[in-house]
Formats: C-alpha cells, sequence, structure tokens
C-alpha cells in the first residue's frame, strides 16, 4: 500500500493545510515545493502575508533543519516584493509558537508584516534587567543545552 503525502496524511481541520491542499481560497502571493506565501484574512497591515510549510509541522522546532534554508529564501523574497510594492519604510518577520506565545493556528507559519512610520502597530514588552551575577548563570544554563547533536 502507497504511503499517504505528508500534506494529506495533516490534520483534517487544520485551516493551513486545508489552504495548501485547495480545499479553502487564499490569496495565494508564493509558492515553491516546500512553501506557501498567502495574505492574512486578518491583517495587523495591509500586505501582512503568512508562509507556511507545504507539510503539515505544529511549531518552528517541529520543521527539520533541511528546511530552514528554504524558509529563510522564501521569506526573503516575499519581504522584498513586499518592500518594493508597498514602498514600506520597515517590516516585521516573526513566528508565534504555543498558546502561551500567541499561536492560535498550530500549523508552523511566519509572519511578515509591513510597517510604516506611522502605523500605530506598537509591540509593547515589559522590559527585564539581570541581577548582577545573573548574565553568566544563565549563559551557561542554555549553552549546556547547545551541544553538536541538537543540530
Amino acid at each position: 500500500m502507497p504511503q499517504p503525502d505528508p500534506i494529506d496524511a495533516a490534520s483534517g481541520d487544520c485551516v493551513f493545510c486545508r489552504i495548501v491542499r485547495r480545499e479553502l481560497p487564499a490569496e495565494i502571493l508564493y509558492e515553491d515545493d516546500t512553501f506557501v506565501g498567502i495574505l492574512d484574512i486578518n491583517p495587523i497591515h495591509y500586505g501582512h502575508t503568512l508562509l507556511i510549510p507545504r507539510r503539515h509541522y505544529e511549531e518552528f522546532l517541529d520543521i527539520p533543519p533541511a528546511d530552514f534554508r528554504g524558509l529563510m529564501q522564501a521569506a526573503h523574497r516575499i519581504t522584498g516584493a513586499l518592500v518594493e510594492s508597498l514602498d514600506l519604510e520597515g517590516y516585521n518577520v516573526f513566528s508565534n509558537n504555543g498558546r502561551v506565545a500567541g499561536q492560535s493556528v498550530f500549523h508552523f507559519h511566519l509572519h511578515i508584516v509591513p510597517r510604516f512610520r506611522y502605523d500605530n502597530i506598537r509591540l509593547v514588552h515589559e522590559l527585564r534587567s539581570y541581577d548582577p551575577g545573573e548574565l553568566p548563570q544563565w549563559g551557561e544554563r542554555i549553552r549546556r543545552h547547545l551541544s553538536p547533536s541538537r543540530s
């Protein structure tokens, strides 16, 4: 029996899998063998684009490292087109991973958001600072998990 296509094997109720399979309409800006770029239907700003892997990966850490180059090349190409076509003054590129980080569709996607000087969009953060001596402790804690076997 043939193996199911990874796209077809994805959750039937995932809106992005359904868009990739052309079961739901979307304004597609970009396509290659691995990724699809669409206009977000609830944009932060007009032109807000979502870059979606064709295969279903719930979040960033699920994506095979072999696909990262293609992800960044597609994001670069789409961002360039947005800058040129919309005469952008800036842009944000980000991804929400996990419910607590604001992920609402659990199929990894990269947001590319057009920005203008007076767009009144604010990313508000309450910045923290490390106590004296804490910075190296946090650095060491993280470096212990950056072993070559994790790449």
